[in-house]
C-alpha cells in the first residue's frame, strides 16, 4: 500500500491505548496485576515516540519536493451522491500539525512517568493520553470533514475521560463531564456546517471543498457565510472562544501532563488549524472572518484581563491559553493563516513547558497550587525555575525567543491586513501588555521573595526527578529558539529565509491570500519596538509590584470594584447557572420528567398494563378449576365451530 508509512504514524498511539487499557481492564476486575505504571509508561512513551520519528521521516524525507503524500487504506461511505474515503493527508500544514501533536505529546508522556508515579490508576491514564494523541491524528490527517469530524468527537471524549480522571472527587468529575457537554454544542455547529457544505457543494472532502470556493471566488453567497459562522462556532467549542471558553480553566481539574496535552498540542488546537485547512472557504465568508477576527480579539483581551487576578497556578495558565488562542483567531480572522499556525507552534512550545512547570512546582508543594502560599522556590527548584522563566520570557513576546516573532506577527497582520483592524491591533497590543503582566507576577509569586506556605511544605521542598526536569529542558530550548525559523524578512534583511512561512505557505494561500497593505518600513519598526515596549512595560509593572513582595497578599473576599469582577471571572459561570443551566434543569424536571416521562411515556405503560390487567380478570373468571365446566365449554365451541362452517361456509 502506497505510503502506508501514515497508517503506522496514526495507529502506534491506539496500539498502545488498547494495550495499556486492556491490561487496566484486566487489573480491575481481576484485582491482579499484570503490568504496572512503569512498563506502561514505557509502551505509552514508546508508541508516541515512535509516531514523533515516523512523522519526521515522512516529512522531511518522503515529503522531499513533493506536496503531500495520502494514504486510503478503505472507502467508509458510498450512499448515494455521499462517498467518503478514510484518507490521511500529510501536506504542508498537516505536517506542521503533525509534528507539533507527536513531539510535544512524546514530552509530555516521558514527563507522566515520573509524575503519575504511584497512582492506583496509572495504566488507565496512559492508556487515555495515547488514545488522546490517536484522535488528534485523525482530526489533523483526515482529508475529509467526517474523518476530521471523527477525530474531533474523539478529542472531546479523550478530554472527558482525563479531565475527570480523578472521577471519585465530584468537583473533577463535574468538570469532565462540564468539558464534554459545552464541547457538544460547538459540534452542533461544526455538523450543521457539514451539511450545509454538502448540500451546496457536493464534496466533503477538504481539499475539494476550498477548490470549489477558489473557483467561485467572484461569486458571493449567503449560505458561505453561514457555514463559516456553523464552523467557527464548532472551533469555539474546541479552541475555548467566547462564549464557550468555560469548560477550558476547569480542565483544570485533570492531572497536570493532561493540562499541558490539551492546552499546548492537541485539543484546543483544533479549532484554529480546522479555519486554517477550510481557509479556502473563510476567504470566501468575509462576514464569518469578521466574526472569527473580533471574537479572537475579544476573548484575548477578556481572558487575560481574567488571569490577572487569579491565584491559581493552573488557572492563571489555563485563561492564559484562552488569551492566546484568541491571538490566533485574530490572524486568522485577518487572513494571516500561515501567522495563525507559526503561533500555534510556538504556543505549544511555551505553553507545555509552563504547564508541566506548574506541574513541577505543585509536585514539589505537596499538592497546593495557590501561589499566595508559595515564594522563594528558586533556590530549591533551579532546574524547574529557569525553564519556567524562558518560557514566561517566550510568551510575554521579548525577542529574541520565540513568541516574540509569532505575536508580533499577529499583530502587524492584524493592523495592515485588508481583513483586519486598528481597533483589533489596539485591543490585542492591551491583551499583551496583560500577558506580560501576569506571567511575571505568577514569576515573582511563585519564585522570588520568602516562601509563604507552611514549614512541613518547606521541609519537603524540592527539585523535581529527571523524567521531569529533561522534558522541561528540551520545551525550554525550543520556547527559545523555536521562533527562528519565522523570522520576517523585515529583521533579517532578506538574509535569512523566512522558512515557516516558505513551508507552509504553499498550503495554506494555495487557494488565495489576503492583501496586505504597503507601509513604509519605518512604521513596522515603529510597531515592532511598540510590541517589545509593550512586553518591557507588563515586566517592569509585574517586578515593581511583586519581586520583593513584603506584605501578605489580600484575600479575594474582600476585593471591591473591578479586583472583585476580576477575582470572580466576571461572574459567567454564575450568570450560566442561572440563566441557561438552571432552566434548562427546570424544564427537565417539571416538563419532560414529571409531565412527558412520568404522566405521559409511564402513563400510557402503566395504564395499558393496567387495561389489560383488567381483561385479565375478566377471562380468569372462567378459570373455575370444574372439570366439568370445562368439558362443557369445549363441546360448546367445538358446536359452535361446526354450525360455523357448515352455515357460513
Amino acid at each position: 500500500m502506497e505510503n502506508s508509512l501514515i497508517l503506522f504514524i496514526v495507529l502506534l498511539p491506539l496500539v498502545g491505548a488498547i494495550l495499556n487499557g486492556t491490561v487496566a481492564a484486566t487489573n480491575a476486575f481481576r484485582k491482579k496485576e499484570i503490568w504496572g505504571e512503569k512498563i506502561a509508561g514505557i509502551i505509552a512513551f514508546t508508541a508516541v515516540g515512535i509516531s514523533f520519528l515516523l512523522s519526521l521521516y515522512a516529512v522531511f524525507v518522503k515529503m522531499s519536493g513533493l506536496e503531500y503524500i495520502s494514504c486510503t487504506p478503505y472507502e467508509w461511505i458510498s450512499i448515494g451522491e455521499l462517498k467518503v474515503s478514510v484518507t490521511f493527508l500529510i501536506d504542508h500544514l498537516s505536517a506542521v500539525m503533525l509534528l507539533v501533536v507527536t513531539g510535544v505529546s512524546s514530552v509530555i508522556h516521558f514527563y507522566s512517568i515520573g509524575y503519575i508515579h504511584g497512582d492506583e490508576s496509572s495504566v488507565r491514564y496512559f492508556s487515555y493520553l495515547n488514545l488522546f494523541v490517536f484522535a488528534m491524528l485523525l482530526l489533523i490527517l483526515g482529508d475529509s470533514m467526517p474523518v476530521m469530524f471523527v477525530g474531533w468527537e474523539g478529542v472531546g471524549l479523550c478530554s472527558y475521560l482525563l479531565i475527570g480522571f480523578w472521577y471519585k472527587d465530584d468537583e473533577k468529575a463535574a468538570a469532565g463531564k462540564k468539558a464534554f457537554i459545552v464541547n457538544r454544542i460547538g459540534d452542533f455547529g461544526f455538523l450543521l456546517g457539514m451539511f450545509l457544505i454538502f448540500a451546496n457543494v457536493g464534496t466533503l472532502t477538504i481539499s475539494g471543498v476550498n477548490e470549489f470556493f477558489h473557483a467561485n471566488n467572484s461569486m458571493t453567497f449567503f449560505w458561505t457565510n453561514v457555514a463559516g459562522i456553523c464552523l467557527f462556532i464548532g472551533a469555539t467549542g474546541k479552541s475555548a472562544q467566547i462564549p464557550l471558553y468555560v469548560w477550558l480553566p476547569d480542565a483544570m481539574a485533570g492531572p497536570t501532563p493532561v493540562s499541558a496535552l490539551i492546552h499546548a498540542a492537541t485539543m484546543v488546537t483544533a479549532g484554529v488549524y480546522m479555519v486554517a485547512r477550510f481557509h479556502g472557504l473563510f476567504l470566501a465568508a468575509p462576514i464569518a472572518m469578521n466574526v472569527v477576527l473580533w471574537v479572537g480579539a475579544i476573548t484575548a483581551l477578556f481572558s487575560a484581563s481574567i488571569a490577572l487576578y487569579q491565584n491559581d497556578i493552573k488557572k492563571v495558565l489555563a485563561y492564559s491559553t484562552v488569551s492566546q488562542l484568541g491571538f490566533m483567531f485574530m490572524a486568522a480572522g485577518a487572513g494571516a493563516f500561515v501567522i495563525a499556525i507559526f503561533h500555534l507552534m510556538t504556543h505549544a512550545f511555551f505553553k507545555a513547558c509552563l504547564f508541566l512547570g506548574s506541574g513541577s512546582v505543585i509536585h514539589a508543594m505537596g499538592g497546593e497550587q495557590d501561589i499566595r502560599y508559595m515564594g522563594g522556590l528558586k533556590q530549591f527548584m533551579p532546574a524547574t525555575f529557569i525553564t519556567f522563566l524562558l518560557a514566561t520570557i517566550a510568551i510575554a513576546g521579548f525577542p529574541p525567543l520565540a513568541g516574540f516573532f509569532s505575536k508580533d506577527e499577529i499583530l502587524w497582520n492584524v493592523f495592515a491586513s485588508e481583513h483586519g483592524s486598528k481597533i483589533v491591533w489596539f485591543i490585542g497590543a492591551v491583551a499583551a501588555l496583560f500577558t506580560a503582566f501576569y506571567m511575571f507576577r505568577l514569576v515573582y509569586l511563585t519564585f522570588y521573595g520568602n516562601f509563604r506556605g507552611t514549614r512541613e511544605q518547606e521541609h519537603h521542598l524540592h527539585e523535581s526527578p529527571k523524567t521531569m526536569t529533561v522534558p522541561l529542558m528540551i520545551l525550554a530550548a525550543l520556547s527559545v529558539v523555536g521562533g527562528w525559523i519565522g523570522i520576517p524578512k523585515l529583521l533579517s534583511f532578506g538574509a535569512i529565509p523566512n522558512f515557516f512561512h516558505d513551508f507552509v505557505g504553499p498550503a495554506v494561500e494555495k487557494f488565495g491570500h489576503v492583501h496586505i497593505a504597503h507601509y513604509s518600513h519605518a512604521v513596522e519598526y515603529s510597531l515592532m519596538a511598540l510590541s517589545v515596549a509593550i512586553a518591557f512595560a507588563g515586566w517592569y509593572i509585574a517586578r515593581s509590584m511583586f519581586r520583593d513582595l513584603k506584605h501578605k497578599l489580600p484575600d479575594p473576599d474582600k476585593y471591591t470594584g473591578l479586583p472583585r469582577l476580576l477575582w470572580n471571572k466576571y461572574f459567567i459561570d454564575e450568570i450560566y447557572i442561572k440563566y441557561i443551566v438552571d432552566p434548562i434543569k427546570s424544564l427537565s424536571t417539571n416538563v419532560f420528567l414529571n409531565i412527558s416521562d412520568k404522566k405521559l411515556i409511564d402513563g400510557a405503560a402503566n395504564g395499558s398494563a393496567s387495561g389489560w390487567n383488567k381483561v385479565a380478570g375478566i377471562f380468569s373468571k372462567f378459570q373455575t378449576g370444574n372439570i366439568q365446566a370445562y368439558g362443557f365449554y369445549m363441546i360448546f365451541g367445538a358446536a359452535i365451530a361446526v354450525l360455523f362452517v357448515l352455515f357460513v361456509f
